[in-house]
């Protein structure tokens, strides 16, 4: 009952100016008193470590700056094996595992396409998926799974339903309506999707290779080549959230296996997978 309240008074929101109008407050770059106040109540409320954070906290110019701050260096050490598939972020694993009959679920209840997530892209039934969601108090950097080179990219304009459990229980196909932006990157496991999903509050997200950012008034699907190809060693940085939201990892069928378990946090830099081929040779 109280997820359906929840979802009804969402609905009742218009998702896209409401985040648009906290993006730009989000942005804005307040007087260094009022954004300390506010920062330290966030810092609070959400218990963010401070001592990951490389910048000091007085250095902060807006919320947004705040939100995708740099960690210090060394503090992600990637995993040195080359057949491993890594945490692109600070999160919680959401879900994982095998893509049957084209579903990836969000909740016990409720799930969503794979082919519809990625625009009518095909290639990862009974493929391997995994779902990390970011809270409040994570890093909100993205790194790439593997090392690699982005070939294609595509931006999906959509909705910007929240991400939090209510919502993943109550709104059908939730992360392949909501706003994204993938980048197709060419690995040792085959070609590997990962997608950035955007949020109610968040809607800004933006790439390293590209100068597309979602949430800025576009209405039209973009999709594109890379070109050239933008190389990735593994563990780089390839996008950020301007706020937290959700990352879906796509693998072709065959080529790894996960090595989480729904419900585990992870770290970006941390083993979560690992390439079939070298798992077989190392049995």
């Amino acid at each position: 009952m109280k997820d359906a309240l929840i979802v009804s008074a969402l609905s009742l929101v218009p998702k896209h100016a409401v985040s648009g109008c906290m993006g730009w407050l989000a942005r804005l770059r307040l007087p260094g008193p009022l954004l300390r106040l506010f920062l330290r109540w966030y810092i609070w409320k959400y218990n963010v470590n401070l001592s990951d954070v490389a910048a000091p906290f007085e250095s902060f110019t807006s919320v947004v700056d705040f939100f995708t701050r740099e960690l210090k260096p060394g503090l992600r050490p990637v995993d040195p094996d080359p057949a491993a598939v890594t945490s692109p972020a600070d999160g919680l694993v959401y879900a994982c595992g095998t893509v049957t009959d084209d579903k990836i679920p969000q909740s016990e209840s409720q799930h969503f396409s794979a082919k519809e997530l990625l625009a009518g892209r095909e290639g990862y039934e009974g493929g391997s998926y995994a779902v990390i969601y970011l809270s409040p108090r994570d890093y909100h950097r993205v790194h790439t799974a593997q090392a690699g080179r982005v070939t294609r990219m595509q931006y999906v304009p959509g909705a910007l339903w929240p991400v939090f459990p209510a919502a993943t229980r109550k709104i059908p196909f939730l992360f392949s309506r909501n706003e994204r932006l993938t980048a197709m990157i060419d690995t040792a496991c085959g070609e590997l999707a990962l997608v950035m999903v955007g949020a109610f509050g968040v809607g800004r997200i933006r790439m390293v290779f590209d100068p597309i950012v979602s949430n800025t008034g576009g209405k039209e699907r973009v999709e594109r080549d890379v070109s050239p190809p933008f190389v990735l060693e593994a563990g780089q940085e390839i996008g950020r959230f301007e706020m937290g939201s959700t990352v879906v990892l796509l693998f072709p069928p065959g080529r790894m296996s996960w090595t989480v378990q729904p419900g585990e946090p992870v770290l970006v830099g941390q083993r979560i997978g690992v390439m079939n081929a070298a798992r077989d040779a190392v049995v």
